[in-house]
């Protein structure tokens, strides 16, 4: 494979979540707080949507969680390894402005989005709480980071072995008792920002969500991803990733996204031991 985009650093994170930087100068120079890039490891590969996490200089990092074919093949690519394709930045970055106190809340693999939003949000003025919920200590990511970034943070795990035992839910419930909040960030599995965006509706704390439903070209021609939000289609891609929280159908997306789960149990049968992500 003919690459063009190199990999700069490649780090395990905690079980199936990796952490890559990628040179991609055109994604970076132009890059804002909740877009997306698309990548496709060779001319033959299947186009991935991953959220930008950060940028420093030329590079952006993408963290992710192997769930497929492809994105097992990414985590197997070396430093110095290279990327056919990476398309960028794409989506409407986050709503950023001066709203007061705000909360930005990750879930599982979808904290690598947080930090970044809580840093801009942060550099328009705002209080920013983080909050992080995992199903274990050894499955949280980016705590430090998330510190670094709010001036608050957090911190729930299922099993209690790290912060709070129970939900970031439970947490969010607790803040909302104790102060007024004016807006509410929540980036995880869709049950999850479908569970803890409805412990904002009977306050009316306004709460985006960012959907990571099926996406193939990125640029709202396929359909793929598209939504309901407020009984009205909506294409991920391009109208969002953010959307308002309390009009979005989580179950009907819920439903999109197991729609190819056979298919990638057949491919994973078919990846060949040992690949490197280097060809198809």
């Amino acid at each position: 494979m003919i690459g063009l985009y190199r990999v700069e650093e490649v780090l395990s994170l905690s079980e199936r979540v990796f952490q890559l930087w990628i040179r991609a100068p055109q994604v970076a120079r132009n890059a804002e707080a909740g877009q997306f890039l698309v990548l496709r490891l060779d001319e033959h590969g299947e186009r991935i949507p991953l959220t930008i996490s950060a940028v420093k200089g030329d590079l952006v990092r993408v963290i992710f969680m192997t769930v497929g074919k492809t994105t097992t093949r990414l985590s197997m690519i070396p430093k110095g390894g290279e990327i056919r394709d990476v398309v960028g930045p794409l989506g409407k970055p986050t709503d950023l402005k001066t709203y007061g106190t705000c909360i930005v809340i990750g879930g599982g693999v979808g904290i690598a989005g947080a930090p970044i939003i809580a840093r801009a949000l942060r550099g328009k003025g705002n209080r920013v709480i983080g909050i992080l919920g995992a199903r274990s200590a050894p499955l949280l990511i980016l705590e430090d980071e998330m510190r670094e970034s709010c001036d608050e943070v957090l911190v729930a795990t299922d099993d209690g072995t790290m912060g709070r035992k129970g939900f970031a839910a439970d947490l969010l419930r607790e803040v909302i008792a104790r102060e007024h909040l004016d807006a509410v960030w929540i980036i995880g599995p869709a049950i999850m920002m479908k569970v803890t965006a409805e412990v904002t509706r009977p306050p009316g704390i306004r709460t985006f969500v960012s959907l990571n439903p099926i996406m193939v070209d990125g640029t709202g021609m396929c359909g793929s991803c598209r939504v309901m939000v407020g009984g009205k289609t909506r294409f991920a891609c391009v109208d969002g990733p953010e959307f308002d929280a309390h009009q979005v159908d989580f179950d009907g997306l819920m439903t999109r996204q197991r729609m190819y789960v056979d298919e990638e149990k057949k491919a994973m049968e078919h990846l060949p031991a040992g690949q490197c992500g280097a060809g198809r």
